[in-house]
């Protein structure tokens, strides 16, 4: 691995993995969720959306009970054996293990408890050896999310936190100071985009809230500081694609999603380990433009998504939409504000319902498209299936029922 004088004293690597204790939550405790119960939400979006296309709030438990209902059929029409997902590749199957825990957490059972071992150790020596430090950042996410949930059921996290750092530190690997600093995409080391580094910031700071570590926080914030260096941000608020590396400008390409929200997380995470405020109102940046600015009707729209079938999603884009809302809950959950719940839940209950009575079939199959009925234009697919079941257990904890 490298040293840290090799990365310019900026960057530095963690301890070695194998030496690694399990997370000290007695030093570190995990946040606890804010009391959201009677909050009243600021961002009315589900009432507009009521008078105009017949949308209905919900209960939270029957939001809960389609999340397990889209688990489930994820599980019957998808999984395979082998530890992957029929249709899937390794970054959106370490993405729907992930949901598949996050549900169980929340649920507070064992559903799906075998799962996320058998899909993580078949991707292992892939993820281990791996040039694309994108989908090493999401394995590393999802490590830590399995730490989260042996936690919470008495198990050893030794292995998932040895795991996540392995990822982790191959990824530091990737730092250097062409345009202002920040990692590359992948091992060719010719592009620097919005989700490497976002998924970067945010590995990086779940790990100080877990491990305790300093380095992983002063990484944090070092990655954050270069993104915001850059003009990867554009004048809506909304980030584009990457940069251009031959001028380190803003390359204009597509404004996804996900590259809105996994930076907001990771800002988040860094707030709930510093205790400074305006790391949240950073994030309500890219948040507060995406719902502004990437809606049909108030409902998440992709560029690519077309009802009636003149375009389609490909099989990466059919996640974003449901990672948009697995990280909002993820930036509402270390947060910890009920003034930033009652904000954003009005949107959150608006995207549930979309899922509900746009996107979902008979068996509780979901397609790629939320914001109309389908018309030829919504896939079913692995990734339409966790995306949904993303954005339906962000609705049980958040939305406003």
């Amino acid at each position: 691995m490298l040293s840290a004088a090799s990365l310019g004293a900026l960057l530095v690597l963690v301890s070695p993995a194998v030496s690694l204790a399990a997370p000290r939550d007695t030093v570190l405790p995990y946040p606890v969720l804010a009391d959201i119960e009677n909050a009243e939400y600021i961002l009315d979006i589900n009432s507009t959306l009521a008078s105009k296309r017949g949308l209905e709030k919900r209960a939270c438990s029957s939001y809960d009970t389609a999340a397990v209902g889209t688990g489930n059929a994820l599980q019957s029409l998808y999984y395979n054996s082998g530890g992957y997902y029929n249709g899937g590749s390794a970054w959106t199957d370490v993405n729907g293990v992930e949901d598949l825990m996050n549900q169980m957490l929340y649920d507070g059972t064992t559903t799906w408890d075998g799962i996320p071992e058998a899909v993580i150790t078949n991707y292992d020596s892939m993820f281990t050896n791996s040039p694309s430090y994108d989908d090493l950042g999401w394995a590393t996410l999802m490590s830590w999310k399995q730490c989260d949930y042996l936690k919470a059921h008495g198990g050893d996290t030794t292995e998932c936190t040895n795991r996540a750092l392995k990822y982790y530190n191959i990824i530091v690997g990737a730092w250097d100071s062409t345009c202002g600093g920040g990692v590359w995409w992948n091992g060719n080391k010719d592009y620097k985009n919005a989700i490497t580094n976002e998924l970067f910031i945010y590995a990086s700071a779940l790990g100080y809230l877990r491990t305790g570590q300093s380095g992983l926080l002063s990484n944090a914030q070092l990655v954050r500081s270069s993104l915001s260096s850059t003009n990867m941000r554009n004048s809506d608020g909304l980030y584009n694609d990457g940069l251009t590396t031959s001028t380190c400008s803003n390359n204009g390409q597509t404004t996804w999603t996900y590259n809105q929200i996994v930076v907001a997380s990771g800002l988040s995470a860094i707030y709930s380990a510093t205790g400074d405020s305006s790391y949240l109102d950073a994030a309500q940046v890219s948040i507060d433009a995406t719902i502004a600015r990437m809606e049909s009707n108030s409902i998440l729209k992709e560029s690519c998504d077309d009802a009636s079938g003149a375009s389609e999603c490909d099989a990466d884009q059919q996640l974003f939409k449901g990672i948009f809302m697995k990280h909002l809950q993820y930036f509402l959950d270390t947060a910890n504000s009920a003034t930033l719940t009652a904000k954003y839940a009005g949107f959150i209950n608006a995207q549930a319902s979309g899922i509900v009575h746009y996107a979902t079939g008979a068996g509780y199959r979901v397609g790629s498209v939320w914001y109309a009925a389908n018309a030829g234009g919504s896939l079913f697919t692995p990734k339409s299936q966790s995306s949904g079941m993303a954005g339906l257990v962000c609705a049980a904890k958040y939305a406003n029922c």
